[in-house]
């Protein structure tokens, strides 16, 4: 597991807003089907912005040989579970911290 970075996490908490949509690409999926590289993207002012190495700096999850962070687990939307646990993590304190950020799979 990566180190957890206050500056990605600072950089992330000065372009993310409550209500914001996060965009999730898989990008690789283990054999075992354990775990999963996930690239996370925004779109601002009509472009893509590719936040995937911020947002695993922030989380301290690694980054892959496929370019996502790497999320274990199975049985359950880890898409969902990346961005929720973001979201947690920019804006705890918040009573529903976990749901400030949308997501939607590309």
């Amino acid at each position: 597991m990566a180190t957890k970075s206050l500056e990605s996490l600072n950089h992330l908490r000065s372009i993310l807003k409550p209500g914001d949509v996060l965009y999730t690409v898989l990008k690789h999926v283990s054999r075992s089907g354990m775990q999963r590289e996930i690239q996370v993207v925004i779109v601002r002012d009509g472009e893509i912005v590719d936040l995937t190495w911020h947002v695993g700096q922030a989380l301290g999850w690694s980054i892959g040989k496929h370019d996502g962070v790497k999320v274990g687990g199975a049985g359950m939307d880890m898409g969902f579970h990346l961005i929720y646990s973001l979201s947690s993590l920019l804006f705890a304190g918040k009573e529903r911290a976990g749901c400030e950020l949308k997501h939607r799979w590309l």
